[in-house]
């Protein structure tokens, strides 16, 4: 009855296969969208009205929109109640974004996890400055793609998990992240399996439904 579609970069900035799937499944259903450093206030008004609820910014492997465009484009953002979602690595990038993505006026989302070195261990300085962000609601961070960090069954990933989810379940979401476009040497993986491990993770039903209903729905629909 709820669902967030994430645009691929595959498709650019035309969002328009995104939109109409939005569309076709109706207001229950918001999406994330590409838009460049250089978007202007018209196209943010049509991202709205699209049901677009957040822009993705790829700061592992570039894109369409840079970092600085999206710190300059965030009181806009925040105008419109839209947000940011980012891909970055923690043990390489959060030290040079902290204070930035501290002084952020929309909320911002991080994807999988963080995507952290996980031979590093959860006391990677990098990490640990994430799980302090998570902990003061500064970010929300996605618990999703283990698959993409780690094999099946995605032990070496459970200890991070684990940690975001007890540093803050409020500001974690969940994702399957399917059709699990571009794996880069990853296995493809069976979604009902990385629910498994999340609930294998996560055993309190109250964090579980904290962050598998409430905190999508605070973001996406509130």
């Amino acid at each position: 009855s709820k669902g967030l579609i994430v645009h691929s970069i595959l498709y650019g900035t035309d969002n328009s296969v995104t939109v109409a799937a939005l569309k076709r499944l109706g207001a229950n259903f918001k999406g994330v969208g590409l838009l460049p450093d250089t978007a202007t206030d018209a196209q943010l008004d049509q991202f709205v009205d699209d049901n677009l609820k957040a822009v993705r910014l790829n700061y592992v492997h570039g894109g369409v929109l840079s970092w600085d465009g999206a710190k300059a484009m965030a009181p806009r953002l925040a105008d419109r109640n839209l947000h940011i979602q980012m891909l970055l690595h923690s043990h390489l990038h959060m030290a040079e974004l902290e204070d930035d993505i501290r002084a952020l006026p929309v909320p911002l989302v991080i994807d999988h996890v963080g995507w952290p070195d996980l031979a590093l261990g959860t006391s990677d300085s990098g990490f640990q400055r994430l799980l302090r962000l998570v902990g003061d609601g500064h970010v929300h961070i996605k618990l999703s793609a283990i698959y993409r960090l780690c094999a099946a069954p995605y032990d070496q990933a459970a200890p991070f998990v684990a940690a975001l989810a007890a540093a803050n379940p409020a500001a974690c979401l969940w994702g399957s992240d399917w059709p699990h476009l571009m794996l880069n040497r990853a296995h493809m993986p069976d979604a009902a399996t990385l629910l498994d491990a999340f609930h294998d993770v996560v055993t309190s039903m109250k964090n579980r439904e904290t962050i598998l209903v409430h905190a999508p729905d605070k973001l996406f629909f509130d």
